[in-house]
This record gives structure tokens, C-alpha cells and sequence, in this order.
């Protein structure tokens, strides 16, 4: 499967952090969140899943356990399986 421009399906939602399924299957799950300045999606817990974080634009807060780093457009987050894990936009784009 390739899903082209897949950047260019981001919605943005002014109350909340939105969320676009891209591709999902049995062992797979692939989407975009879309996070406007301020929003976030809080430290949470994914017991039988890793969960890997790709920026396109703009900076934010990755919390990943006890870690809290700066990250910015091309960086990559890795949380593993039981792993503590939030994320912040803490830009004005």
C-alpha cells in the first residue's frame, strides 16, 4: 500500500487534538496527530504496543517516561510497549 501527500490529510480540530487514520490493520496502525498551538495528547500507556511519533512540522514536548526533550520537524519518538508516553505542541503553528 502507499498512501501518497498523506501530510496533506491533517485535520484540525479547535477543541481537541485531531486524529486521521491513514492505515490500520491486524499488527499495524498508521495516523496523524494533528495538534494546533497548545494542544496536546497526554502521557499515556500502551501495554502490547510500541508506538513511534514522526514530526512534519513545527516543535513541540515529547514525553517519553521520565523524559521530557524539545522536538521539532524530522524528528522520530519511540515509545516501547508499557512505556509512558504525551505529547505537546508548544508552537504557534
Amino acid at each position: 500500500m502507499i498512501i501518497r501527500a498523506a501530510a496533506g490529510q491533517a485535520e484540525f480540530r479547535s477543541e481537541k487534538m485531531g486524529k486521521v487514520t491513514l492505515a490500520a490493520g491486524q499488527h499495524l496502525y498508521a495516523g496523524l496527530n494533528c495538534f494546533l498551538p497548545g494542544q496536546e495528547h497526554k502521557a499515556h500507556v500502551h501495554a502490547d504496543q510500541d508506538k513511534l511519533y514522526l514530526v512534519l512540522s513545527g516543535t513541540g514536548e515529547a514525553e517519553v517516561g521520565e523524559s521530557k526533550e524539545t522536538v521539532s520537524a524530522g524528528d522520530l519518538i519511540l515509545a516501547a510497549a508499557g512505556v509512558s508516553h504525551g505529547l505537546k505542541n508548544t508552537s504557534s503553528e
